[in-house]
């Protein structure tokens, strides 16, 4: 570990990655804010041992201060495996941009005995996250979300400076911060902005001087007006008439460049000759009605399409192909030969298959007339094998066959071909019904040579001295368009899109569609054309528009926007994106790190759409949840940041942001210049109220030139020959009323919305009401907002059709900013004056009027709005608001997350229990049955009364903004919940257990009092708040009372250390002892917490290293190892405590996990020794039977030191136990028959091995009786397991090796015991007899041959190469099963085992046992396999009526902690580098992952008992239980040890 350092303060944004390498993010897309100074980091969270991390790097490719960007450098960050600890990544981020990252690793190889073959390297798909620009104006910055953007089409400007200075002004007056200027480049014949002519010049006519003017223009718009410049980019196509094409024609797609479009080409030029012809022909040349079209339509197969002999392209030429074939055949010359073996008996589809698979060339590009052919010689070999060798005597046989198939061959071609002409038929139709007929379409009149019968998809470059130098083919080039529901990813003049040829694409005719290529070298002077422009417009402008994005190759738009930010790092880029598909809008967003994506408020047809879209540009709703939090930690950060991570370790005070779940951004806009405008597609009056819900939404919003002025109808952008006009461009603009628009408002309303974004103002609600339409914003934390009431206005509202009802805000002031209405004179007459004049463009006349009469009531809990009786569409008004509640003087957000660390700090393990957990048994047995835990109407009772149960509820409810889940509508219906958790407090802070819970009382009781008079939706936000802070802060404490191991190692460690918290408490109805309370252990909740159910001897000590040892919590080992040292009675401990008072000694195997958790306590624990001397108060009196009561005068009236305890426990065994359980019958087990009660245990001192139980009981943890009267199961075990069981011997092994070296030390004083005889035998005489014998009498071998070297019935082993269950039972077959029982001997005494023949079983048990989660408790092939257990089941079946099958197949989670650990134990022995180590600890985490699931999603915070088949969740498991957490644990401390090693 590295040095300390002085405390820092550091943003964090938290980026954890999944085992497979995968962002664990909500939503997948990552958007960060602008970088900062100093730079916020990204911190990359990776499990020290994920599978990524086998010879594992992560590359990302920001780069560091100084460094310019490139998208394919990426820096190295070496992933160094740590089994227990996570890697951290941090990844200062100094520049806004798409950033991109990935993981290189070698994947890791199943595991197996026999070494695999090591996988090839690989690497992880791409990953995208977007830093958003930081965007400044004279000094002050401007998030996106602050934008308010007007767009102008720049050719209507008129002049610079005269004009253009004039307007923007104007634009600056109003308030907006970007304008957005359609492309100011020299313009193609067309005169469209979008047809540039040359994408290197400047519009002359707008800009006389060029270059100069524009820079001129963009330094008056930012110091001048406060204006940032936004341009669009246009990437796709370049005017028809561009010069620069007649020299470059492969910039484009040419017949040569991309000879599949011949077809079309033949096509376009053969409609248009149709055109020309219709007179020839008869037929219409002005369409005046759907018929007439139909009779056009219907001459074009004739006259059109039969000419061309487009199907040409589809099929194979059957004359060229069939006498070529022949010819082949006649001269000998085959191939494939083989192939076609009994080709004589096939049937003409078999023929037609193998000449489709074998012969035919030309796949599906049309790449000329008859390009589809047919290898001769395949053809050959195919003839060869119907007619024999060739000769010229069959020759016509042949050449008959061949033709025929080759017929057949095309049919599907024909079919292929015939669809398409239906398709080119239909669009045709379509597309000149549009163009003249439709009454929404331009109605072009005859078709002439001026308006032909249809567009051409083509360019035709013109013939000269520059043209003449290329091939004829090159001078054809595609026009660009686009089409309906295409894939955006697909390029549809691409070799493999036909939307060309089948005239699917609405095309315009003054663009030629460029050809990129797949990189720079396919097309260079393309690339650096577009490079040089692009640079120059980043040159001036602080953002770009990308024209036509989901049109534009991903590629070519990385490497063009990454030439733009060479130039200008913080660009804000905005796109115009189609692509019909969200998760492709999310594609282009994260690649090209989009700022936001344009979306038009005028696409609405109604208020409720108006309503909706409103609510999706809103931002997040009131009251919303803060996934943010602070936290001060031990962080390790990188040394190195280029190579690697584990360096220093500083004490570092950090804002950890959980990246967001994030929509793709808004640019929202109330009207852009493809709309028509409110006067022709609403009410004129709509200008206003959809102004005012366009600027309060949570999003960069925006407007164009005409809507503030009220424009009577959408501009054409490629034919208006006038300029703009706008009394806001002459005269200064005041907030108020006036004559001639809307901008005096649109002023006030774009510095609220500006204000608004630039403060973080992001929770916002809308209510729909009729016509109405409130939208209330507002600031998270100071709760100020603005609220604004508008009355849309939609043909046939006329005056209004009825008036809001009163608005009551809770908990809420306001005060009247104002409330204005819009009138416009949208008479025909009126439309008509301004459309006349021929210079410029002018608004509609209209009046901005003040509205009196809203009332505004303020009460002492509410204020009540009430609107005016006439308030007419058009109208709207706006408040300030804000929450007299939220005034904290330390701010509310800032006072209700504070102190809480101080508050809990010292609270005690015990007290962290009765504040974090506490199940409804637990809760009732501490309260005397008063109090349970608590109850939410519409969800139910949470699992724990403490916090971990608020937090189980709230943390996906916060995760995911779930405002409408039934514990906030609770919240809001009042404070009970406040109430509870502060009344558990104080109640049990008033004993004289929780003296310490005061403090955490206090605290929690002042913020909630804080939060009390919020108003009711605000109440889950703060509730959620104060619960985290709290339980954070619990948690904090808790892992603070823990070892360094827990404190500094990753997540799922501490979520399974927090369960020995979780465990461990106070209960009346069960303690250690019967005299007074002391904390105790669960063996699992709910179902095991109180009375004789809570503390069961085996589960306590199979937890006891994991939960308390591995903790560090040794006092609480201590205890627990003590009190059943005290009840040691027969040479055993009880398996149920029951306080001592009414132990019961049933389990044969309680005493061996007893005495090797004293094993472990005296190696783990410093001065563990001292344990064995030790002291207990015995309840029965030693080397007795004799039982009576606790409060009998003998109880407890001798001691024993826990050495002498324990050779008891040895010597009781060595000389053999036979009783009869104290109190045998029903009133201690209802289920067993009589000769269940009676206990015989012996040693086999030929084999060393212990002997015991019977097929009437259950003596270890497999211990599920039968129970059900129907199925005649009562009293029939479910797995008696008498005989010897493998773990048992273990255990025994491990013990006696200890306590032999223990003696040979001299730190144990009993070397040996005696037999039943009397024979002395020593400890390590005992081990070495089973060392001797254990393979013998367990094990299977592998090859039946090898049988006799081994005590086995071969006639029954049903599965080799693994270890006996049980030795010698009652019943033989059951020896022989595989059960996950063998691992615990393996973990404890490895050298009992041959290490190859281990790691053969192991494999065995990973492959036919290990679940998602748990162990199958037996075979899947075994015949009593039943992996579902249903408790409540009362059937006939005896197998599984009443939960028989408990151990038959259910799969258990403690088993997997041995079998974990003995699969890293026995792994390792065979690694002989670093790397083939690491991959042994890989295998483990990579079998962890269901677990971790598991733990982290369970509201009950901890790891089930059992789960069924498969990881199926099992309804009748406790659902956090103490062994299988504690053997996780375990797991991760043999890990650190064995990683000394």
């Amino acid at each position: 570990m590295g040095s300390t350092n002085a405390p820092t303060s550091q943003e964090v944004y938290y980026l954890p990655l999944n085992d497979a390498g995968h962002p664990d993010v909500p939503g997948g897309y990552i958007y960060l804010p602008p970088p900062t100074n100093p730079p916020y980091l990204v911190r990359f969270a990776i499990e020290g041992t994920s599978s990524i991390c086998r010879e594992g790097s992560l590359w990302v490719n920001v780069p560091r201060a100084g460094e310019k960007f490139n998208r394919h450098a990426f820096h190295e960050f070496k992933l160094r495996p740590d089994f227990n600890q996570a890697i951290y990544i941090d990844v200062p981020i100094h520049f806004a941009g798409a950033f991109a990252f990935y993981a290189t690793y070698t994947p890791l190889p199943d595991f197996k005995f026999a070494e695999a073959a090591c996988p090839k390297p690989s690497r992880t798909e791409t990953f995208y996250f977007d830093v958003s620009p930081k965007l400044t104006v004279n000094g002050t910055v401007l998030p996106i979300d602050s934008l308010s953007i007007f767009s102008v089409i720049s050719k209507l400007m008129g002049q610079y400076p005269k004009d253009w200075e004039r307007h923007l002004r104007g634009i600056g007056q109003r308030e907006y911060n970007m304008v957005h200027f359609t492309p100011l480049m020299q313009r193609g014949s067309s005169n469209s902005p979008y047809s540039m002519y040359d994408q290197l010049t400047f519009d002359p006519a707008c800009f006389p001087n060029g270059e100069i003017d524009v820079a001129a223009m963009i330094k008056s718009m930012e110091k001048d007006h406060g204006l940032l410049g936004l341009t669009d980019v246009v990437w796709n196509h370049t005017a028809n008439n561009s010069k620069w094409l007649e020299a470059h024609p492969e910039a484009g797609y040419n017949i040569e460049t991309a000879p599949w479009l011949e077809a079309p080409l033949e096509l376009d030029n053969a409609l248009l000759q149709y055109g020309t012809d219709l007179a020839k022909y008869g037929l219409p040349t002005e369409l005046k009605s759907a018929e007439d079209l139909q009779r056009v339509m219907d001459g074009m197969k004739p006259h059109c399409l039969d000419l061309v002999n487009i199907w040409e392209y589809y099929v194979v030429k059957v004359s060229r192909d069939a006498k070529a074939a022949v010819d082949a055949w006649l001269s000998g010359i085959t191939s494939l030969d083989g192939k076609a073996d009994g080709a004589k008996d096939w049937d003409l589809k078999q023929k037609v298959d193998f000449l489709r698979e074998n012969a035919l060339t030309g796949g599906n590009e049309f790449a000329g007339r008859f390009h589809r052919t047919v290898d001769p010689n395949v053809a050959a070999a195919l003839l060869t094998s119907v007619y024999g060798h060739g000769e010229t005597a069959r020759q016509q046989n042949a050449l008959d066959g061949i033709t025929q198939w080759l017929s057949a061959l095309n049919v599907p071609f024909y079919q292929d071909y015939d669809s398409d002409v239906a398709v080119i038929k239909q669009q045709v139709q379509d597309r000149v019904r549009y163009l003249r007929l439709d009454d929404s379409g331009p109605k072009l009149g005859p078709i002439n040579r001026q308006h032909a019968f249809i567009e051409s998809y083509f360019t035709r470059l013109p013939l000269n001295e520059t043209t003449k130098k290329h091939n004829p083919k090159a001078l054809f080039l595609v026009n660009n368009g686009w089409v309906w529901a295409a894939d955006a990813m697909r390029d549809n003049a691409g070799s493999s899109s036909r939307a060309y040829l089948r005239r699917q694409v609405i095309v315009w005719g003054d663009c030629v569609k460029l050809r990129y290529g797949k990189k720079p070298e396919d097309n260079p002077y393309l690339w650096d054309f577009m490079a040089k422009y692009t640079r120059l417009m980043a040159k001036y402008f602080a953002g770009f528009r990308i024209d036509n994005c989901h049109s534009t190759p991903l590629h070519v738009a990385e490497y063009l926007l990454d030439q733009a930010r060479d130039v200008r790092p913080d660009l804000a880029v905005f796109a115009e994106l189609f692509t019909g598909d969200e998760k492709m809008d999310y594609v282009f967003v994260k690649r090209l790190g989009l700022s936001a994506l344009i979306r038009e408020a005028m696409q609405a047809w109604s208020t409720q759409e108006v309503s909706r879209l409103v609510h999706m540009h809103s931002g997040r709703p009131i009251g919303s949840f803060e996934v943010d939090k602070t936290s001060t930690a031990r962080t390790p950060k990188p040394s190195d940041t280029a190579t690697g991570v584990n360096g220093s370790v500083i004490d570092v005070t950090e804002n950890v942001h959980n990246i967001r779940q994030s929509p793709v951004h808004a640019l929202f806009m109330d009207c852009t210049h493809d709309n028509e405008v409110p006067a022709q597609k609403r009410d004129a009056r709509d200008t206003l109220p959809n102004a005012a819900l366009v600027n309060m939404c949570a999003c960069a919003t925006g407007s164009v030139m005409g809507y503030d002025e009220i424009y009577p109808k959408l501009i054409d952008l490629v034919s208006e020959p006038r300029l703009y006009q706008s009394s806001f461009s002459d005269h200064e603009v005041k907030v108020g009323v006036g004559r001639g628009g809307i901008g005096r408002i649109k002023k006030l309303l774009n510095q609220i919305h500006t204000f608004m974004g630039r403060h973080g103002f992001d929770e916002t609600f809308i209510h729909h009401e009729g016509e109405y339409i409130t939208v209330h914003r507002m600031h998270p934390k100071t709760r100020r907002g603005y609220f604004t009431v508008a009355h849309t206005a939609f043909p046939g509202y006329g005056e209004g059709h009825g008036t809001l009802s009163p608005v009551r805000l809770d908990g809420t002031k306001a005060k009247l900013v104002g409330s204005w209405k819009l009138e416009v004179n949208s008479s025909e007459s009126a439309k008509q004056t301004v459309l006349e004049d021929k210079e410029f463009l002018r608004g509609l006349p209209s009046s901005l009027s003040d509205l009196s009469g809203v009332h505004i009531e303020t009460g002492a809990d509410e204020t009540v709005i009430k609107m005016p009786s006439y308030f007419p569409p058009g109208s709207i008004a706006i408040f300030e608001t804000w929450m007299p509640s939220a005034e904290h003087s330390d701010g509310l957000d800032q006072y209700v997350t504070t102190g809480a660390t101080q508050a809990f700090a010292n609270s005690s393990l015990v007290d962290l229990n009765f504040i974090l957990y506490r199940s409804e048994p637990e809760e009732r047995d501490a309260s005397n049955g008063n109090d349970g835990v608590y109850s939410i109407p519409g969800h139910g009772a949470l699992v724990y009364a403490g916090l971990q149960g608020w937090w189980s509820c709230l943390r996906d409810v916060v995760r995911y903004n779930d405002l409408g889940h039934p514990i906030c509508n609770h919240l809001r219906e009042g404070t009970w919940a406040m109430d509870y958790i502060i009344g558990r407090l104080d109640r049990s802070s008033k004993g004289t257990e929780f003296t310490s819970l005061r403090k955490p009382a206090s605290w929690l009781r002042s913020r909630f009092d804080a939060i009390r008079i919020v108003p009711n939706f605000l109440r889950p936000r703060y509730f959620a708040l104060i619960v985290q802070t709290a339980y954070d802060a619990a948690w904090a404490r808790g892992l603070d009372l823990m070892n360094d191991d827990v404190q500094n190692s990753q997540s799922f460690v501490q979520n399974l250390a927090m369960v020995s918290i979780q465990v461990t408490g106070y209960m009346h109805s069960a303690s250690l002892n019967p005299f007074g309370t002391v904390p105790s252990m669960a063996a699992g909740l709910p179902h095991f917490t109180s009375s004789w159910a809570r503390c069961w001897g085996r589960d306590i000590f199979i937890s006891l290293r994991g939960l308390y040892l591995a903790t560090g919590r040794y006092a609480d080992a201590r205890n627990h190892i003590l009190a059943f040292a005290s009840v040691l009675k027969h040479g055993m401990i009880p398996n149920l405590l029951s306080d001592g008072k009414l132990p019961r000694y049933n389990s044969r195997d309680s005493i061996w996990f007893f005495l090797q958790a004293i094993q472990d306590y005296t190696k783990m624990v410093p001065d563990g020794l001292d344990l064995l001397k030790a002291k207990v108060d015995r309840r029965f009196l030693p080397y007795d039977d004799t039982y009576f009561e606790f409060d009998d005068p003998r109880a407890y009236s001798q001691q024993s030191t826990v050495e002498e305890v324990i050779q008891e426990a040895l010597q009781r065994h060595a000389s053999g136990l036979s009783f009869r359980e104290a109190n045998a019958g029903p009133t201690i087990d209802s289920q067993m028959k009589d000769k269940g009660f009676n206990i015989e245990i012996h040693v086999d001192w030929k084999t060393g091995v212990i002997f015991g139980g019977n097929q009437h009981n259950c003596g270890t943890w497999m211990d599920k009786m039968g129970e059900s009267d129907k199925a005649g199961s009562k009293g029939v075990p479910g797995t008696p397991r008498d005989g010897a069981p493998v773990e048992i011997t273990g255990l025994l092994a491990s013990t006696l090796a200890w306590v032999s070296e223990l003696h040979d030390e001299g730190q144990y004083g009993f070397d040996g015991v005696k037999t039943h005889s009397g024979e002395r035998v020593t400890f390590k005489d005992w081990a070495s007899k089973l060392r001797e014998n254990f393979e013998r009498c367990y094990y299977i071998p592998l090859d039946a041959s090898d049988d006799g070297s081994y005590d086995v019935n071969s006639s029954i082993v049903n599965r080799r190469g693994i270890y006996k269950d049980l030795y010698r039972s009652g019943k033989e077959y059951e020896d022989y099963q595989l059960r996950p029982n063998f691992p615990v001997a393996m973990t404890v005494a490895p050298w009992l085992f041959t290490p190859e023949r281990a790691l053969i079983a192991l494999e065995k048990a990973d492959r036919f046992l290990l679940g998602p989660m748990g162990m199958a408790t037996l075979d899947p092939s075994d015949l009593n396999y039943r992996p579902y257990y249903i408790n409540s089941e009362d059937s006939t079946d005896f197998a599984t009526s009443k939960g028989r099958n408990y151990h038959q197949g259910p799969e258990w989670l403690w088993p997997t902690g041995f079998f974990l650990r003995a699969l890293l134990k026995f792994n390792l022995m065979r690694k002989k580098s670093q790397s083939e180590s690491t991959e042994a600890f890989q295998q483990i985490t990579r079998r962890l992952e269901g677990c971790k699931i598991a733990i982290r999603e369970s509201p009950w915070a901890g790891l089930a008992e059992l789960t069924q088949k498969n990881g199926e969740f099992c309804g009748d498991s406790s659902p956090t239980q103490s062994w299988s957490a504690g053997c996780l644990l375990d797991l991760f401390y043999d890990a650190k040890e064995l990683a000394k090693e």
